[in-house]
This record gives structure tokens, C-alpha cells and sequence, in this order.
């Protein structure tokens, strides 16, 4: 679209959501309505439009993402929080609950990107110990603000070798969103994921699982004997992500959201 016709669609909302559904935006009113209520200025908005009419993820225009009822802080190129992890802080939350409070109970989420998934789960159980990983810069910047927030801390490297030693063997709630997209798969995402998104946050290897594998094979010996490991999958690949806990030594669940489209795989384990 010309810098002529953006102008003019910003004369109204209903043009702006026509410039926006035209550019293939599915919710474009909703999207319109948020430009509209977060751009500083008349000249922002005619930027943000044009931005979006283009391809930039809302998410990176606006600065967050709205996560299980909190706004998380992104920067462009960070893992944008979808809407299917909440059923990975669910499965989080209802462990917890049913885990004594005579301590604080130690969480971490691994492969954090944002720090979405902790900062949620910090924030509907409260007194936890919430540590976070990852090993991307970028995402490691936007996680020390919103983990932040609710007390956690961050580190930056490569999955469990980032974490401090100490937590080895007293983890109640390993929680995982580690990449799980085939590599082969990827050039069929979303362009907004594909073309704006880290390619390290999607890329799970030939079949998707090879950070599972690494997971599942270390995650025993960071687990309190009443901890659980949680791994967030795909429909498709939540048997064999169920298989690589199994031969690790974990008693597996697999949990469903139709709502939600997710699917979390639990493994805790055995006695």
C-alpha cells in the first residue's frame, strides 16, 4: 500500500480495518483497535499501520504480547507467546497447588524466550521460586524485565547447563517450550513466525524432537523426587515426546486442550 493510501485509511477506524483485512490481517479489527489505543501519535499510527500492512508481527509493533491475562514485554525477533502455552502454565499452576507450602516450591521454565510462560505461572502461584533459561540473547533481555517483575532470576546458555548447580535435584515444576517444529516444516509456518521470528525458537531438528531428547535425558537428575517435568508438543509428536520421558525413567500423561490447541506432555518420577 502507497503512503498516500495509508493516510487516507487512517481518516477512519473502518479504513484502517479495511487496510488491514486487505492485507490478510484474520482479526483485523481488533488488531485496528489496539494500533489505535497504543499509537502515541497521529504520525505513529500511520507508521504502525503501514508496519503491519507489511508483515511485522503486532506483537513487535506494539512492544508485547497478551499472555494468559498480562501484557510480556517482546522485542523484535523474540518468540511471540502463543495462545496454546497457557496450557502449559494450567498444567504448571494445578501441579503446584497440590505440592505442600511449608517451602517455596522450584520453578523453572527452560528455553524461556520471553520468560511468558514463568512470569504467568509466578503470577498465579504465588511463593514460588522461578528461575529461567535461555540461550538466546535477545530473549534472555526480554525475560530479565518480565520474569523480573515477579522476583524470578535469568540466565543465559545452553539449556540445563545454564542453570545454577544448586537446583540440581530440587525442582518441583520443570516447565518446557524447547523448539518442536521440524526443520522441514518451518517454510510452511506463518511468514510472521517464519520471516520474524528467531529461527533458533523454531527449529527442532530433522523430526522436531531433538531438544526433547536432550530434555528428557537430563531432566531426571534435576528433579525433586515429587518433581514433574511438563514439555509443551504437538498433537502428532506427543507420543514420541511421551517415549523419550519413558526411556528416561519418567511415568508420563499426556494433557489436551481442545480450546486451546495445546498439548503438554507430564512426566514425573517413579518411585
Amino acid at each position: 500500500m502507497r503512503a498516500d493510501e495509508v493516510t487516507s485509511a487512517l481518516s477512519s477506524f473502518s479504513g484502517i480495518v479495511s487496510a488491514l483485512r486487505a492485507a490478510g490481517c484474520v482479526f483485523a479489527e481488533d488488531e485496528a483497535r489496539l494500533l489505535v489505543a497504543e499509537a502515541p501519535g497521529a504520525a505513529a499510527l500511520t507508521e504502525w499501520v503501514g508496519r503491519r500492512i507489511s508483515g511485522i508481527p503486532l506483537e513487535f509493533i506494539l512492544g508485547w504480547a497478551d499472555f494468559c491475562g498480562h501484557r510480556i514485554d517482546l522485542e523484535p525477533g523474540v518468540f511471540v507467546p502463543r495462545r496454546r502455552t497457557e496450557l502449559l502454565v494450567h498444567q504448571a499452576v494445578t501441579l503446584l497447588q497440590d505440592m505442600p507450602h511449608a517451602v517455596p516450591s522450584i520453578v523453572v521454565d527452560l528455553c524461556c524466550g520471553s520468560g511468558a510462560v514463568g512470569a504467568a505461572v509466578a503470577r498465579q502461584h504465588s511463593g514460588i521460586q522461578l528461575h529461567a533459561a535461555d540461550i538466546d540473547a535477545a530473549a534472555v533481555k526480554c525475560a530479565r524485565r518480565n520474569v523480573g517483575e515477579v522476583g524470578g532470576h535469568v540466565y543465559q546458555g545452553d539449556l540445563f547447563a545454564a542453570l545454577p548447580p544448586a537446583l540440581r535435584g530440587r525442582v518441583q515444576v520443570l516447565a518446557v517450550n524447547a523448539p518442536y517444529v521440524p526443520t522441514e516444516a518451518i517454510r510452511t509456518m506463518p511468514p510472521e513466525a517464519r520471516l520474524h521470528e528467531s529461527h533458533a525458537a523454531l527449529d527442532g531438528g530433522v523430526d522436531g524432537l531433538d531438544f526433547h531428547r536432550r530434555v528428557a535425558a537430563e531432566a531426571p537428575g534435576w528433579l525433586s523426587p515429587g518433581g514433574h517435568l511438563l514439555v509443551e508438543t504437538s498433537r502428532q509428536q506427543a507420543g514420541a515426546t511421551a517415549a523419550l520421558m519413558a526411556a528416561a525413567g519418567l511415568a508420563t500423561l499426556t494433557a489436551r486442550s481442545e480450546e486451546l490447541d495445546g498439548t503438554v506432555v507430564v512426566g514425573s518420577p517413579l518411585p
